[in-house]
């Protein structure tokens, strides 16, 4: 297993990938988010300011431009938890850049026995794992055959299910 050091995940994005990256999202809250500022604005109501000029949305358009596919799942609780709303909010910025993002209830998630770990699909034969307890926040790359399998199936059914951003925020009462 090979190992990318968090200040290297974006030069990962960049090379690391020649057709697609695709993760599925579980967490209900995640620490880089509720470390700053702006998510504790958003929790006392402010709407996040729209960011398209940070590193990986200047990337995302890069690769999406260049024909590279960026797709995520995220599933969310019913009701949503303050990070997953903060996600919701923020999400046209990833839209904006090129990604497409869906959605899946963590119910609808359970039926289909997909996994309780985040994790990155890369062209369908790297599995990437991030460690959140790593104080380094690590992502733990591998290409053993059953673990990548897994992942790929986990994604065909994740996807299938998964619905548009604006589909599943036209159900939700409110993002705030």
């Amino acid at each position: 297993m090979e190992a990318v050091p968090a200040h290297q995940i974006l030069d990962f994005f960049r090379d690391g990938f020649e057709h697609t990256a695709w993760r599925l999202e579980t967490r209900r809250a995640y620490a880089a988010d509720e470390s700053t500022e702006e998510y504790r604005q958003f929790l006392a109501g402010v709407d996040p300011p729209r960011d398209t000029g940070g590193p990986w949305f200047v990337n995302a358009r890069e690769q999406t431009a260049a024909g590279k596919r960026i797709e995520r799942v995220r599933l969310v609780d019913e009701p949503a938890t303050d990070g997953q709303r903060y996600l919701l909010a923020t999400t046209p910025d990833n839209l904006a850049a090129g990604e497409d993002i869906r959605y899946l209830t963590r119910a609808e998630a359970e039926g289909l026995a997909l996994p309780d770990f985040d994790f990155w699909l890369f062209d369908s034969h790297i599995l990437a794992r991030f460690n959140w307890d790593d104080a380094e926040r690590r992502m733990e790359l591998t290409t053993d055959p059953e673990e990548v399998v897994r992942a790929c199936q986990a994604r065909d059914a994740a996807w299938h299910h998964a619905i548009r951003y604006a589909e599943f925020t036209g159900r939700v009462a409110s993002l705030m």
